[in-house]
């Protein structure tokens, strides 16, 4: 594998601004009559699910899907006689009034992406396996065989570049992270580097024949990779002198819960730096159910105020030999820009490209190695009755007068003033407000929640465990008094037995917090971290958003040692499977098992709905283990990933089964394919009978 090269070093320097909401400025792109980049909104978009030679059935789903918010239409079109059926469904589209501008998306097929964009208004490609290879081989190449097969994909690729040039048709670079090439692999590796490198030889490509209508993706179902992947891109871009548009999406997300926690990690993560100009959420739902997630995350940032004024003026675009019109840039006008200043001067204390958990010392279970904790506010339940705990994981049995464990069973319960009138679990830690727990006659397993001003002057403290809650829009005085009481606070060498609440009012509260983190890390304050953020009358679909935006975006940068989400009025099973959602959705804390399922497309050879519920309602005790349900083999084992096992469809009622991406069994009739599956994980050890 390739060392890093001087062009590849990074300094961390991906966004405008670490610490204020700042949008990255993109480069307009026309894609038909609606502009994408520049100082547009965040575009809206979603995947047909029918096949593309059905004309009607696709015009149809197609108005629907723009009904539900959509503002662009992606087809697939997987052989030329689709990619000629375009055409047709253009045709009845424009004649319905209909003019959303539409997408074909391509995978292994050059002629099919040219004679589509000589129709549709945007091709999508992937240089994964536009004309490069993919057989999951470890092939090693010297420098001169590696050049040689560039310049073979470039000679493949020309032709695609000169009709859109001709047409003015846009075009996507869409690097996915399963479907790196056997030659990026052998340069890269499996990586964010490997992802943003793919990109970057097919974008030169285009730059030389002077075609710069671009839009790029970096897309993953796994969201650190996916997050890390998009920084890469737009630090490497800037170095490079670009700064073409980028499409946000994590791939085979799921559905339901899972699924909308999972993108709004991935996708909000890289909105709250202000990247991301389209975005379409991958959901094994209808294509019309897609279109209003991502509408709830873009409009949250379509009026949060810029807070470091213009950013071309950040940015001081040039040409080599003269400054470039900015607003030539924005119309998209065939004009390079070769010389891009970093976004960024901030440099941060951890590695916006590799996922690093920070370093905190071990307080009881929190901090240090152990998982991060989920704290749940109870404080508003009828605390007379023991069954309201059902909802956060502790089953209670009135005959046997105990409690069974659910795997999600959360950590700690804030019952603020209030006091129960039962005993609570022995493991489910008690936490309230500091003179409520000064009266407690029993203090057993109870701890006290301070002020940091009641810290300070406290006589009496809890000798194993005291939270304190602390606001980040305070950081400077509180690194200030954290420190001055470094006697008992836990710093490197220091009491350990503290713990703080980390709370924030801020609009941009998220890069509030993380810079409060990386005070900490300055000071090597190694106390753990709890992230609080509170929600007021959202509704439960909105609410998952906000919060897996906010809190997932931290953990993702490996902070926090837990979280509490506070959101009065609402469900608390809701609440409690949302906060166990995020962490399973940032890798930090594996509580279920994982669904890799593909959002369907016209390139799927059964009913992915039916078959991911199906297999989620025979296999959902699994905890930890990931299972890809693909649709075709497009989405097959290398946009599993690292998925533990596959099932993938193969041809008409055959499914091919995988364990990661190997092949274990091939075109197995779909009525029994299910129940094999379930053997080859017997097989290996991993089966245990649901409970």
């Amino acid at each position: 594998m390739e060392n890093i090269s001087a062009k590849h070093r990074l300094d961390g320097s991906y966004c405008n601004s670490l610490t204020q909401y700042s949008r990255f400025l993109t480069r307009e792109v026309k894609i038909g009559d609606v502009a994408l980049g520049g100082h547009n909104p965040i575009r809206i978009q979603s995947m047909t699910t029918t096949d593309t030679m059905d004309t009607l059935g696709t015009v149809e789903q197609t108005i629907r899907m723009v009904k539900s918010g959509c503002e662009y239409v992606r087809i697939t079109a997987p052989s030329i006689k689709e990619a000629e059926n375009l055409a047709n469904i253009k045709k009845e589209l424009r004649y319905r009034g209909c003019d959303v501008p539409l997408i074909a998306d391509i995978h292994f097929t050059p002629n099919a992406a040219e004679m589509a964009a000589r129709i549709v208004e945007k091709v999508r490609v992937n240089p994964g396996n536009y004309a490069d290879k993919k057989r999951f081989e470890d092939l090693e190449y010297t420098q001169d065989a590696y050049n040689a097969e560039l310049e073979r994909i470039n000679k493949k690729f020309v032709p695609l570049i000169k009709i859109c040039k001709e047409y003015g048709t846009a075009m996507r670079i869409g690097t996915n992270h399963g479907s790196l090439s056997d030659r990026i692999m052998s340069h890269y590796g499996d990586t964010p580097r490997g992802m943003v490198e793919s990109a970057m030889e097919f974008i030169r490509m285009c730059e030389a024949e002077n075609y710069y209508n671009l839009v790029i993706s970096m897309k993953a179902s796994n969201t650190q990779v996916m997050v890390q992947a998009y920084r890469l891109l737009v630090e490497t871009m800037v170095k490079e002198g670009m700064n073409y548009p980028l499409h946000l999406g994590v791939t085979e997300a799921g559905d339901g819960e899972d699924g909308r926690i999972k993108s709004a990690v991935g996708i909000g993560t890289l909105l709250e730096d202000g990247l991301g100009d389209t975005i379409r959420v991958s959901l094994t739902e209808d294509p019309e159910f897609e279109a209003p997630v991502a509408k709830a995350l873009a409009d949250r940032y379509s009026s949060r105020r810029s807070e470091i004024g213009n950013p071309s003026l950040e940015f001081g675009i040039k040409n080599e030999s003269a400054e470039i019109n900015l607003e030539h840039l924005h119309l998209g006008l065939d004009t390079p820009n070769s010389e891009l200043r970093t976004p960024n001067s901030e440099l941060p204390t951890y590695s916006p490209y590799s996922y690093s958990r920070r370093i905190t010392e071990s307080v009881q279970h929190i901090g240090g190695h152990h998982h991060p904790v989920v704290l749940i506010d109870v404080s508003n339940e009828n605390l007379k009755d023991p069954y309201f705990l059902n909802s956060v994981g502790y089953n209670y049995s009135a005959g046997l007068d105990k409690y069974n464990l659910a795997d999600q069973a959360c950590d700690l319960a804030f019952l603020g003033d209030n006091l129960p009138s039962f005993s609570f679990p022995g493991n489910l830690k008690q936490i309230y407000n500091y003179q409520t727990w000064l009266s407690l006659n029993d203090k057993n397993n109870c701890h006290p929640l301070f002020s940091l001003e009641e810290f300070g002057k406290a006589d009496l403290k809890d000798e194993s465990l005291n939270f304190v809650r602390v606001n980040a829009q305070l950081f400077g005085s509180t690194i200030e008094q954290l420190n001055s009481l470094s006697a008992n606070l836990p710093t490197a060498v220091g009491i350990t037995n503290v713990v703080l609440i980390l709370e924030t009012s801020a609009e941009h509260g998220m890069a509030e917090q993380r810079s409060f983190f990386v005070a900490l890390q300055q000071q090597n304050i190694q106390v753990p971290v709890i992230i609080k953020r509170s929600y007021e009358n959202l509704d439960a679909d909105t609410l998952m958003l906000y919060a897996a935006t906010d809190l997932g975006a931290l953990l993702t940068d490996g902070f926090g040692d837990g979280v509490w989400i506070d959101a009065q009025g609402q469900n608390l099973a809701l609440v409690n499977s949302t906060s166990f959602g995020i962490l399973q959705a940032t890798r930090t804390r594996i509580s279920k098992t994982e669904y890799i399922s593909c959002p369907s497309c016209g390139r799927t050879l059964f009913d992915l709905q039916e078959t991911t519920q199906l297999i989620r309602s025979r296999t959902d005790h699994l905890k930890g283990i990931k299972i890809g349900i693909m649709g075709c083999i497009v989405n097959g084992p290398g946009e599993m990933a690292d998925a533990d096992y596959g099932y993938v469809g193969t041809g008409p009622d055959k499914i091919t089964l995988y364990r990661g991406k190997e092949v274990v069994k091939k075109n197995v009739v779909t009525a029994y394919a299910l129940d094999e599956l379930i053997d080859i994980i017997k097989s290996d050890g991993n089966w245990i009978e649901k409970a």
